[in-house]
């Protein structure tokens, strides 16, 4: 995904297909492939960023002196912060490629990751890679930088979304380096820049001068765990019956999730990327023991990923006995 063929072929492939009502049971294979990938439901986070999105390409579109307006989107782990900043991506690239005159060859979105203890010579070497551009291990990082800054803006690139920036550090030298490399190219590249990280407000990236520049600078969209209500709604179970209307699934009761979404909430803490994950699991489960049906006991048998199973199974420290006694 972290160059631009990657992401082209990402944004152009088509969606999964749910299933139509009236049609024929699609073959096993079919089915267990679809669940594998499966739908991607338009969460608040998603709209909520897609509006914002829009609104501050317009707003920078025409400035020249600073950098422009960005957006932060941040929270725990699982809570899909990566799926939202794909998917506008993505809709960015789509409406681009619709507008574009015949033989347009501009990029109009460029994804990159933070690499581990990113440096500015490594993180602008991510930049380079994204568009192929060039870059040996002699050049420094200020012609690396050169040669991004001119081509990306020759490319057109209006978007740039930056994932996993909790990984930078500017605590430490080379992180400092690494953030002021980030907000010289956000000062050179005319683009509107998106970051998505883990708990970003309460990581090192919003400490410090450095810090408060990239504050100053960017809107914050939280993109944390569900609750179970909020106000007259319940998202949690919105959530849910919009992920059981995808199922492929041929003895699945309907209704038969949302009655159950205190359970699903305590079980995934509200995080979306675990309910997910736990549905298409057990979907996969129940094509494969012919079952073709979800039920809270096949949902209990699944181990789902570390972070939830903590939460929901939290391990009983054992008791340690003193030596000489019994």
């Amino acid at each position: 995904m972290t160059t631009f063929d990657a992401f082209a072929r990402f944004a152009h492939a088509a969606p999964p297909t749910p299933p139509k009502p009236g049609q024929a049971p699609r073959p096993p294979e079919e089915r267990l492939a679809y669940h594998s990938q499966f739908v991607t439901v338009r969460t608040p986070a998603i709209e909520t960023l897609a509006r914002q999105v829009r609104t501050l390409m317009i707003l920078g579109r025409h400035q020249r002196v600073t950098a422009r307006p960005s957006l932060i989107v941040t929270g725990p782990a699982t809570t899909g912060k990566t799926t939202a900043l794909l998917q506008v991506g993505r809709t960015c690239h789509l409406a681009h490629t619709r507008r574009a005159a015949p033989g347009d060859n501009s990029v109009p979105v460029a994804y990159v990751l933070v690499p581990p203890g990113a440096t500015a010579k490594t993180l602008a070497g991510e930049f380079a890679r994204y568009l192929g551009i060039p870059v040996t291990s002699r050049m420094t990082t200020a012609q690396i930088t050169t040669a991004v800054c001119h081509t990306y803006t020759a490319a057109g690139i209006k978007l740039v979304l930056i994932d996993e920036i909790h990984r930078l550090n500017p605590r430490t030298s080379t992180g400092a380096e690494a953030a002021d490399w980030l907000k010289d190219l956000t000062e050179r590249v005319p683009a509107t820049f998106v970051y998505a990280g883990i708990d970003v407000t309460a990581s090192a990236v919003f400490t410090g001068v450095r810090g408060a520049q990239l504050a100053g600078r960017a809107s914050l969209i939280d993109c944390g765990a569900l609750p179970a209500r909020a106000g007259d709604r319940e998202p949690f179970r919105e959530l849910i019956t919009a992920l059981e209307q995808a199922l492929d699934l041929t003895a699945h009761r309907p209704g038969s999730l949302p009655r159950i979404a205190p359970y699903l909430h305590e079980r995934t803490a509200g995080r979306i990327g675990s309910l997910a994950r736990l549905i298409r699991q057990a979907a996969i489960e129940a094509i494969l023991d012919n079952s073709e049906r979800i039920t809270k006991t096949l949902l209990d048998s699944i181990a789902l990923d570390h972070l939830a199973e903590e939460h929901y199974r939290p391990r009983t420290p054992t008791r340690r006995t003193r030596p000489g006694s019994r």
